[in-house]
């Protein structure tokens, strides 16, 4: 089992950067595909990022492309979501989860561990 914490949301000017982390305990983090899914209100969790065992793939939601990077260092047990150039639609509570499967996967019943959510808000 692992336990995950987020931290560093906040409220950004729309065109600004925020960068959230999530940092791991129990189980050793580097057994776990990592990901981070946002949910907006009245919405459903959508996938945002994942990111392989080792940190050698990614994979990004087609709305987030070439504005966020998903990255990862096992020696700190800590999962990063930079997020450049923000858009007020961006606005929501992020999720990073954690998968034991070997594979990049993109829907929420795939990861088995969550954290408790971090609220990102982009006002105009």
């Amino acid at each position: 089992q692992v336990h995950l914490v987020e931290s560093g949301g906040g409220l950004v000017q729309a065109g600004g950067s925020l960068s959230v982390s999530c940092a791991a305990s129990g189980r050793t983090f580097s057994s776990y595909v990592m990901a981070w899914f946002s949910q907006a209100p009245g919405k459903e969790r959508e996938f945002v990022a994942a990111i392989t065992r080792n940190g050698y793939s990614t994979s990004y939601a087609d709305s987030v492309k070439g504005r966020f990077t998903i990255s990862r260092d096992n020696a700190k047990n800590t999962v990063y979501l930079q997020m450049n150039s923000l858009k007020v639609e961006d606005t929501a509570v992020y999720y990073c989860a954690a998968s034991l499967g070997l594979r990049l996967v993109v829907t929420a019943p795939e990861y088995k561990y969550w954290g408790q959510g971090t609220q990102v808000t982009v006002s105009s």
